[in-house]
């Protein structure tokens, strides 16, 4: 099985001009095997299967490469907002040991899976915390200090940037990974954006490895700080998302 795991997955790092070691390739074949582990017990996701899982998590997380070109170069500080089972936070760390991760979910039991995922691989500089974006974006060890957030988690671009924005630093850049044709969303949000501090500065879409599944990256730069208004309390973010 790690023959035909390895297989597919150097295909698909081929395709996004990655070169792993085989102990990196190794460490994700062991996350495969957690997630698909703890999820019999708990619901991390609803993707299992090993192709899809080498696919839709783990190519996908890395494709961040295609907005940021020199992240396997540059020590950058990224903060995963709503990472659920680790994507694309972990991932990411695998691939890109420099990088310094937070990751960060509201859910606390997938929290503990993030920690026995960071110990069982020997991971270092990345930390899983347990906490809401509109709590979390408030507290001053995190609001305004990183270079990059990312974010796979399912929200419209306005209320997803109301909960990212505070966290990075002007000059940085909130990127969320977002499916399909976004076009219409991405218009809808441009003042939110603006309200928070930032501005679209451009759009990577592309097809998932042999798949016909559209996959979009959205490069949102911040260009000055975010409004203490937000984020707003709880809840809001999602009701009432800005316009």
């Amino acid at each position: 099985m790690m023959e035909s795991f390895k297989e597919q997955f150097q295909k698909e790092l081929n395709l996004l001009d990655i070169k792993l070691e085989e102990n990196q390739i190794k460490q994700f074949y062991d996350y495969f095997e957690l997630l698909v582990e703890w999820n019999e017990f708990m619901n991390l996701t609803a993707i299992t299967e090993m192709g899809e899982v080498i696919t839709k998590h783990f190519a996908d997380s890395l494709s961040l490469i295609k907005s940021v070109q020199d992240l396997n170069e540059k020590e950058y500080k990224i903060i995963d907002v709503g990472t659920g089972a680790g994507f694309p936070g972990i991932p990411l760390k695998i691939a890109f040991p420099q990088l310094e991760i937070t990751l960060m979910d509201s859910l606390n039991k997938r929290v503990k899976f993030l920690n026995e995922v960071i110990d069982k691989l020997g991971l270092k500089g990345i930390q899983a915390m347990h906490g809401r974006a509109e709590d979390m974006g408030r507290d001053k060890k995190h609001r305004g200090q990183y270079d990059l957030c990312v974010s796979r988690a399912v929200a419209n671009l306005s209320t997803l940037s109301e909960y990212c924005m505070p966290f990075v630093k002007v000059g940085g850049a909130f990127i969320p990974y977002k499916s399909g044709k976004i076009e219409e969303e991405l218009g809808a949000a441009k003042h939110a954006v603006f309200l928070l501090g930032g501005k679209v500065e451009g759009l990577e879409t592309f097809l998932l490895p042999g798949t016909d599944a559209e996959r979009s990256l959205v490069m949102i730069r911040k260009n000055s700080e975010t409004s203490g208004k937000y984020p707003r309390k709880a809840g809001m973010p999602s009701k009432e998302p800005l316009k």
